[in-house]
């Protein structure tokens, strides 16, 4: 007799994201901070699983709080069978040199399931602003 699957080895959705300052594009003396970030998200379940929709949480580091809601990414509702990955690149303006985001993917599975992918939290920060 085999162990039925658990819900979340059908459905897994792994992200992960490298986060970068753009410098020419930033203005540090109107408190206007450019920040690009580069996500990957892959299917690690055993459902193909289609991106409908996003929600991030930004916040900087005075502690403003901004939230995101928005059809897919970059214009895409990109769906990856298990083992596929997509990336992307996007960003964001802070009025802070340092700040963090995280959130989630709303995804729907082959099969109907619909579930979230949570996005980690990252660091948004201009070099040498950390020790």
């Amino acid at each position: 007799m085999s162990t039925p699957e658990t819900p979340d080895a059908r459905y897994h959705i792994e992200v992960s994201a490298v986060a970068e300052h753009i410098a020419p594009q930033s203005r540090p003396e109107d408190d206007h901070y450019v920040f690009a970030y580069h996500i990957t998200i892959r299917n690690t379940g055993r459902e193909p699983a289609q991106l409908l929709s996003r929600h991030w949480i930004i916040t900087d580091g005075n502690g403003k709080v901004q939230e995101v809601h928005g059809q897919g990414v970059i214009g895409e509702q990109p769906t990856l069978a298990p083992g596929e990955s997509f990336r992307y690149t996007s960003g964001c303006v802070m009025e802070t040199p340092v700040g963090t985001m995280h959130g989630s993917y709303q995804m729907v599975a082959g099969d109907g399931h619909h579930f979230d992918a949570v996005i980690p939290p990252f660091m948004l920060a201009v070099p040498r602003v950390l020790h």
